[in-house]
């Protein structure tokens, strides 16, 4: 049986979420992001990008480009609760989706042409989010999510495509090289020097010839320029680690300070293991100097999620790491090697106080909120908390660098 898959793209999410909740911000240049000079463009909307605004670029360099645009920080718990409308209609309506983004879905509607038209089908619940949410929406109609993906591009804003089975390749043909999903900046850069601009152009070249260039990724870019995919939907994917790290609006060297940003971030990083009934087996700390100059240093442990067996590790970490004496940018740490379970007692260390405090604290956070409970020494990391539980199957919402 042929695959139909569908791609769905809720069209600059995040600029159109803040326009539903201001209206005089329709129309205008609006930049979604970092406000600092430091932060990134999380979204911009479609009028900024006329003066060659982009998602992913420097705040400082899209408001030299566009000095009329509207900047705005953005709140990663509004865009949450937009995007779970959305799920749940989605889910009401097809057998197995996959959501690879907040604002991102591919769905199997495979064997459904036998009850419905597939492109109807689609079309209909498209509508349905527009009417219940207010947002625009486009999707992309193939036999293979890559197609479907690169349909759903071309059909925006707010509008609908579908390609045909047999028809990937003419549709591919005339587009250029940039549209297929994988080729970044450098790798375009590599194949303009090769004369390449056309996904044709691709599509007539042997595959061994684009492996000689670009090794094993040269073969997926023929593959993809060619419509050929066989990667399934997949309804739930589960993570392998779990990190975070924040960004300095002023480099800095205030030791203190940094050690109380590590403490809070493990603290709330081990509250979400608790929370998803994960341990850790393996904890690592990351800085970056103002040079630019990255290190990170990791550490293998017995399984847990105890903070009071967490935080010394980190801060040991931090104090074997940080030796250059320079002002630092970015700190950040990573739980990794997760795996299902519930904390470990420690017959030497662990008392039934201290069990009974996790327990105490724990649920206090789940009634209001990862902030509501702070250790003192991490009082000036207020900043550090997640909107939803990492473990739910879901993809995190992913905003500009968060700044201090």
């Amino acid at each position: 049986m042929s695959k139909t898959i569908l791609h769905i793209d809720l069209d600059t999410f995040y600029v159109s979420v803040e326009r539903l909740n201001n209206r005089e911000l329709h129309n205008k240049p609006l930049l979604v992001g970092g406000t600092g000079d430091r932060g990134v463009v999380a979204a911009c909307s479609y009028e900024t990008r006329g003066f060659g605004v982009h998602s992913g670029m420097p705040m400082k360099m899209a408001r030299e480009l566009c000095p009329d645009a509207v900047v705005i920080r953005g709140n990663a718990g509004d865009y949450s609760k937009h995007s779970d409308v959305v799920t749940e209609i989605i889910k009401e309506y097809v057998p197995v989706f996959e959501k690879s983004s907040i604002d991102e879905f591919y769905a199997d509607l495979t064997g459904m042409d036998r009850f419905f038209g597939c492109y109807q089908y689609a079309s209909e619940m498209r509508k349905k989010i527009i009417k219940e949410t207010g947002l625009p929406i486009s999707f992309g109609l193939s036999a293979n999510k890559i197609v479907s993906k690169i349909a759903t591009n071309e059909a925006k804003p707010n509008n609908q495509l579908k390609i045909d089975e047999g028809l990937e390749k003419p549709f591919l043909a005339p587009l250029s090289i940039k549209k297929i999903p994988m080729v970044g900046d450098k790798t375009y850069q590599t194949l303009r020097n090769l004369g390449l601009r056309q996904v044709r152009t691709v599509q007539e070249m042997p595959m061994e010839v684009m492996q000689r260039v670009l090794g094993a990724n040269g073969g997926v870019i023929w593959k993809r320029a060619n419509g050929i995919d066989n990667t399934p939907v997949i309804p739930f994917c589960e993570r392998k680690s779990i990190s975070t790290e924040r960004t300095f609006d002023k480099d800095t060297i205030d030791v203190n300070r940094l050690r109380g940003i590590l403490i809070a971030m493990t603290e709330n990083l081990a509250y979400q293991l608790r929370r998803g009934d994960k341990l850790t087996a393996c904890i690592s700390v990351k800085i970056r100097y103002s040079d630019f100059n990255t290190y990170s240093k990791q550490m293998r442990i017995p399984y847990t999620s105890a903070d009071h067996i967490l935080i010394p590790k980190i801060l040991d970490l931090f104090k074997n790491l940080y030796n250059r004496r320079l002002l630092v940018r970015l700190i950040g740490i990573r739980f990794s090697h997760l795996v299902s379970g519930n904390y470990q007692i420690n017959l030497f260390d662990d008392t039934e106080e201290i069990l009974s405090l996790y327990n105490a604290l724990d649920n206090i956070r789940k009634r209001y909120g990862d902030k509501s409970v702070l250790r003192a020494s991490g009082m000036g990391a207020k900043t550090i908390g997640r909107m939803h539980n990492p473990f739910n199957g879901l993809p995190p919402v992913v905003l500009a660098h968060r700044k201090m």
